[in-house]
């Protein structure tokens, strides 16, 4: 089993800052990616911004300039510092983490999600 336990949403206002922790433990041989999803009300879940094991990043157009994903591969936590926040980065942000870990049918590679942190931008 994996678990993701996310830290750092919260209430700020328009172009304020916020930073999200995600650290990932259980039975994890290697994690090939982490990274932030959001899900704002009546919209799909979208990216936010992804980090490679080997350290390549996407981010969404919508928060380039403004967000940073960075990675602790020996702590297996991925943070996102959020900056210049706006009303539309409103939304219940996701950790996830494509971890490969030993199952019965072997070694395999599976996605986790953590439970969700709500961040909130006031106008």
């Amino acid at each position: 089993q994996v678990q993701l336990v996310e830290s750092g949403g919260g209430l700020v206002q328009a172009g304020g800052s916020l930073r999200l922790s995600c650290a990932a433990s259980g039975s994890i041989f290697s994690i090939n990616t982490m990274g932030w999803y959001r899900q704002a009300p009546g919209k799909q879940r979208e990216l936010v911004a992804l980090v490679t094991r080997d350290g390549s990043i996407n981010y969404a157009d919508s928060v380039k300039g403004r967000f940073t994903i960075s990675s602790d591969n020996a702590k297996n936590t991925v943070y996102l510092e959020m900056n210049s926040l706006k009303p539309e980065d409103t939304a219940v942000y996701y950790c996830n983490a494509n971890a490969k870990v030993i199952t019965t049918l072997g070694w395999r590679n599976y996605d986790y999600w953590g439970q969700g942190t709500q961040v909130t931008v006031s106008s």
